[in-house]
């Protein structure tokens, strides 16, 4: 499974317990862009929630 830099970013953000709106303001997108974003991070790691993601990520090395 390979995620984007993008989705990365989404899920980095996420780790830190920021929500979609701050996360948004962060990277100068929509929130609707982080969801989308979020969501396919999501479905490539095979995780049904946020925390679920930032775990699998995690396990993967993908974020410390």
């Amino acid at each position: 499974m390979r995620l984007s830099p993008r989705e990365l970013d989404v899920l980095g953000f996420a780790a830190l317990g920021l929500r979609n709106a701050e996360i948004a303001a962060e990277l100068g997108l929509t929130e609707s862009t982080v969801k989308s974003y979020m969501g396919a991070a999501m479905q490539k790691l095979g995780a049904g929630s946020r925390h679920a993601a930032v775990a699998e990520a995690r396990r993967h090395g993908l974020l410390p």
